[in-house]
Order: structure tokens, then sequence, then C-alpha cells
């Protein structure tokens, strides 16, 4: 593969809705992840940089799963009283009940517990996630079609 071809493959996976993409040749290999673990490390690690250089500190030797876990609580107390929303599985996220359909739900949407807020599929099965609370949606975290973890967030919900 040429730059050009690479080039374009980069702009084609970008622009999907794939969250990992691998291609293997005799002499060529290209692995992209858009994941939203890695998006979140690399703003910790941004953001470490940045407040580092603005207040003449060292780096600190904290390990990065651990920088994350202190920037989500202290993003948490900034936020207000609210709950994550996990992921009960491993699959695909979907917050359209299907193709050229309305969202189950959005930001600033009033939900209550028992609400169907989005669908993960996982080994060809549709699983309909409820709300665990009452609450308003704050925050979607993750994009329609994207990969999730068990444990993932997927939503904030403010009570």
């Amino acid at each position: 593969m040429d730059c050009k071809e690479i080039y374009e493959l980069i702009k084609l996976i970008d622009s999907s809705q794939l969250a990992y993409f691998e291609l293997k040749d005799k002499d060529f290999y290209v692995k992209m992840d858009k994941s939203y673990h890695r998006e979140n490390v690399e703003r910790v690690e941004k953001e470490h940089k940045a407040y580092v250089t603005e207040n003449n500190s060292k780096p600190c030797d904290v390990k990065l799963e651990e920088a994350l876990d202190l920037n989500q609580k202290a993003s948490d107390s900034e936020q207000g009283n609210f709950e994550c929303i996990v992921s009960p599985m491993v699959g695909t996220f979907y917050i359209t009940p299907g193709p050229d359909k309305e969202p189950f739900v959005s930001i600033g949407d009033k939900v209550k517990k028992g609400k169907v807020i989005c669908i993960i599929e996982a080994m060809k099965l549709m699983n309909e996630i409820e709300s665990e609370v009452d609450g308003e949606i704050i925050e979607i975290l993750v994009q329609n079609g994207n990969m999730v973890e068990y444990g993932e967030p997927l939503f904030k919900i403010r009570k």
C-alpha cells in the first residue's frame, strides 16, 4: 500500500462505526483502535501534561489507570449527584432501536427506572438495557455502533 491508500483507509475507518480494525498482508500490517478507553487514556495524559506545565511541578508517578479513576472522581464531584449506567456485558452499543429510528434517549431527557435507554448486541442477540434510576441524562459516553466492555460506563444520569 502506498501513502495515499493508507490515508484513504484511515479516513474510511475514522468515518465508520468500527471501533477496531486490523489488516495483515504479506509485507504490510496496520491496526487502528478508536475505543473508548484509548480516548480517555489520551485525554488524561494530555490533561496531566498541561497541569504539570501550568504549575511548574514534576510529573507524578501515578499509574495511568489510577489517574483515570482520580480524574473520574474529580469530574463526578464537579457534576453533582449522578450515577453512571454501566454495560452489563461485552457487545455493540446501539442508542437507536434500528437504522433511521429515533434514539431511545438524548442528553437532557428525563428517564424513569426501567425505561429502555439503549441496546447492546451480543452474539447476535439484542439486549435492551434499562435505566437503573430516575433522573436526567447528562452525558452519553459511548458512540452509536461502538464496542463496549463489561462494566464500561455508558451514561451519566443526574438523580
